[in-house]
């Protein structure tokens, strides 16, 4: 594909997102496009500010969770979550970032994680709930506006 990345089934999982081509860290895999704003949080839902959440067109949505992710999020000119490599992904390798990333809380997903990274939390959290240890391995993958959620919580 033309894009770097496709739409895989994933057997128990579902489906997922997988590079057709490789990255390197980095690099923007996927740019995003804000689809609709939406009037509450669900389980599809990016989070743009403290109360505002939206939906991005493509196949942004369908990018799975990792507690142990390939990518991150920067925010592009158009306020949409683009995604870059936090480290070289491989060609086949499924696309992955963590929810935390763009979301303060998560409320949406069963109580147990499924994402099988040797990392894993064992559940799917907001980015209120990481550790202050995952907080900084993620510095420079994650949406700014969670940085001034931490800051009105002091």
């Amino acid at each position: 594909m033309e894009d770097g990345f496709e739409l895989r089934q994933i057997e128990g999982k579902g489906e997922g997102i997988f590079a057709t081509r490789a990255f390197q860290a980095n690099e923007i895999v996927m740019v995003g496009k804000i689809k609709g704003t939406l009037k509450s949080n669900d389980s599809h839902a990016s989070q743009i500010g403290k109360n505002q959440f939206v939906r991005h067109a493509g196949f942004i949505s369908k990018v799975n969770h990792s507690c142990g992710p390939n990518c991150g999020i920067k925010v592009n000119e158009t306020g949409a979550h683009d995604f870059v490599a936090m480290k070289s992904i491989k060609v086949n390798e499924e696309i992955t970032f963590d929810y935390a990333m763009r979301n303060y809380s998560i409320d949406y997903f069963p109580p147990k994680c499924m994402c099988g990274s040797k990392a894993c939390r064992g559940k799917v959290t907001g980015w209120k709930d990481l550790p202050e240890a995952t907080k900084k391995e993620y510095e420079g993958f994650v949406a700014p506006y969670l940085y001034e959620l931490d800051a009105e919580v002091v």
